[in-house]
């Protein structure tokens, strides 16, 4: 609970205090110091959470407001995790407590019995082969350097695999359960090597293949006998490749994709014979389908017959190799088809509701098919379909779980519709369709806006459940708009490369096309919008705020990047290469002083509208510095800003507490600057 009498502990940092609030004030500025700002006169500061979170120039809570939010923000959700080895029960990840933990669910409706008990979150799940383990990562405090852990489902017991510093995560089991590959940073903190551990106690691990190049390597699937390991490489959202490697000490060969010709080519596995591999590519025609190549020839690819444009989100191959699965998304709707690898058709189950579906995976009999599911007005809960004898037929879908709302009556709840509004392409006739979808209050309006920008930049915006939305709509009276600017995923590679490096400022003209859009609109309020993004859509709110400050009321910034050049500079090595693919490289003079003059930093001048900034200390991804100097940036020029950051957190709030008092500070943000309260 936060907020006034709610547990918030005040402290604001100027001289003449005495006592206990010197003493409280001393705490604070220690606080302060290891979050890495420094105090200054005139900022108002005070921690809550135990002194976790930090608060900068933003008013107490009022009580009335986190109890209206409370019920949002106790709805929960269960993700569909794994199988038990006999096919009768299921893993699912929940939070019950503060952050999500594994459960086990041993019938559809059935109680939940937690398995794992920590003050972090568990991460990816993947069960043994054969066994009652499961492998699973987490890490500490958001810093996103995941560790690998044996947890046994019979006993609970659970024990650290990987050396405990490094990244370590991206796994894949052989098919006797005896062996785990997983990419590792351990050798030098910056190469995604690939490792191999056995589950005996005291095994030690031993590098399989070492990098240098930056991309992303992981393990995929063994093959039968254990001695052939599939390999993803993935250079960026439009270039990856498939190699298959013999063990231990074998060389690589390439399967899939060409460095001179880029496409992208994400492996599934082994077929049922171990002579070809069966992979996700957009080769063809653009659009991501089913596809084998055989190990001994790989000039000649073989393609699912799909008659469909649609981008294939997730493919999966059963235990036994008979039968196949993928997901497409469709206008940002999933469709869940079964397939045959060997003849390589193909059916689509019509059993699946329309919504969001993720996570599939096979039951070790093969029989069932296990998933995740949403919908705009229902959380992620777990569902089983049952299979069928052929390849390709189903049977009954079954929900396993029914995840609590917080009483609230989700029918009630604005489902989003589609919509395309234009931008004019440079130096050409035509108008580009910029897609988006659109949640509405009930009522005529005209109701003030908050445009939603997925971060990624390669992610995309898909109408599955999001309370936030919710909460927005039916606390603000707003409507919500979630655009799919240019380099989003889910329409094609020539509309995710149109944002690439010097194209960067192209998805800023969406959301200046998409005001034009507003104000055409009779039940949209044209003169109240608010701008609302994290990680790459904290930097398209903050470049929104430069170059649309006369047309936004507001801004709120997540994790955001401030200098493409800093970000660059200090975001993990691991990961820096990528990020040069897709925003350029800043040891090039023109692209540097390029990144220098789009940077929002670079254009603070220009902000004139009030943000809201929201930070993890611990973020390895975008650096608190980015935020720390727009923060300090802003208030030289008396601009106004809220400021919280998190010492427990990363580029993300995972823990309830956390995210809860984050969510009700941008409700009282938008609330005083976008409404006008």
């Amino acid at each position: 609970m936060f907020g006034g009498s709610l547990g918030i502990l005040a402290v604001t940092v100027r001289t003449g205090f005495c006592g206990v609030l010197m003493l409280k004030r001393t705490t604070a500025i220690l606080l302060l110091m290891l979050s890495g700002v420094s105090p200054a006169d005139d900022v108002q500061r005070r921690t809550a959470n135990d002194g976790q979170l930090i608060l900068e120039d933003i008013p107490q809570i009022p009580p009335t407001l986190s109890q209206a939010l409370g019920r949002y923000q106790n709805i929960r959700s269960a993700r569909f995790a794994g199988w038990s080895q006999d096919s009768r029960n299921i893993f699912i990840k929940t939070r019950f407590g503060p952050v999500s933990q594994i459960h086990r669910v041993n019938m559809p409706g059935g109680a939940r019995f937690q398995l794992t008990f920590d003050e972090e979150p568990v991460g990816s799940v993947l069960k043994q082969p054969g066994g009652s383990l499961l492998a699973l990562t987490r890490d500490r405090d958001g810093d996103e350097f995941d560790q690998v852990y044996l947890l046994n489902a019979d006993n609970g017991l659970i024990s650290l695999l990987s050396d405990g510093h490094a990244l370590n995560n991206r796994m894949a089991w052989d098919r006797q359960g005896k062996r785990l590959a997983y990419r590792s940073t351990r050798r030098n903190g910056r190469s995604n090597d690939i490792w191999i551990q056995s589950t005996k106690p005291g095994s030690p691990a031993k590098l399989l293949l070492k990098t240098e190049d930056g991309a992303l390597w992981k393990p995929i699937d063994f093959n039968r006998s254990g001695r052939k390991l599939l390999i993803q490489q993935f250079l960026s959202v439009v270039d990856s490749r498939i190699y298959v490697m013999d063990l231990p000490d074998g060389e690589l060969k390439l399967l899939a994709g060409d460095a001179e010709n880029p496409s992208s080519n994400i492996a599934t596995g082994f077929d049922r014979n171990d002579t070809g591999v069966l992979f996700v590519t957009n080769q063809r025609k653009g659009a991501a389908e089913v596809a084998r190549v055989k190990l001994d020839d790989v000039t000649e690819i073989e393609y699912v017959a799909s008659n469909t444009d649609w981008d294939i989100t997730q493919s999966a191959l059963s235990p036994d190799r008979r039968r196949g699965a993928f997901i497409s998304n469709e206008g940002g709707i999933s469709r869940v088809y079964l397939f045959d690898p060997e003849r390589l058709n193909f059916k689509r189950v019509e059993k699946i509701p329309a919504g969001l579906v993720t996570g599939l995976i096979f039951s070790p009999d093969s029989q069932q098919l296990g998933m995740t599911l949403s919908s705009a007005s229902n959380p992620n809960d777990a569902f089983v379909l049952s299979l069928g004898r052929r390849p390709i037929s189903a049977g009954k879908l079954v929900r396993w779980t029914y995840s609590e709302v917080g009483g609230l009556d989700t029918r009630k709840f604005s489902n989003p519709m589609a919509i395309k509004f234009p931008v004019a392409l440079e130096g050409q006739d035509s108008v580009l369709p910029i897609p988006a979808f659109v949640y509405l209050p009930p009522g005529k309006g005209p109701f003030p806006v908050i445009i939603h920008i997925h971060g990624g930049p390669e992610n995309q915006f898909r109408p599955g459940f999001n309370s936030e939305f919710q909460m927005w709509i039916d606390h603000l009276n707003v409507a919500v708009i979630a655009p799919n600017v240019r380099g989003s995923l889910g329409y094609g590679s020539s509309f995710i490369a149109m944002d690439d490096r010097y194209n960067r400022e192209n998805a800023i003209k969406d959301i200046g096309a998409l005001l034009d859009w507003i104000a055409l609109q009779p039940r949209l309020d044209k003169d109240r919008v608010a701008v609302f993004g994290a990680s790459y859509g904290g930097y398209m709110a903050l470049s929104s705020a430069v170059h649309y400050g006369d047309r936004l009321r507001a801004a709120v910034d997540r994790v955001g990047i401030s200098n493409f050049v800093t970000f660059l500079e200090n975001t993990q090595d691991y990961r820096r290469d990528l990020r040069r693919i897709e925003y350029g490289d800043e040891r090039d003079p023109d692209m540097r002083a390029f990144l220098e003059r789009i940077s929002p930093l670079n254009n603070v001048d220009r902000i004139n509208i009030p943000l809201l900034v929201v930070q993890g200390k611990n973020d390895p991804i975008v650096p608190m510095s980015e935020s720390e100097q727009l923060v300090n940036a802003l208030r030289t020029r008396d601009q106004t800003v809220w400021y919280m950051n998190a010492l427990n957190e990363g580029h993300g709030y995972e823990k309830k507490e956390n995210r809860d008092l984050y969510q009700q500070v941008s409700v009282l943000f938008l609330r005083k600057y976008l409404l006008g309260d």
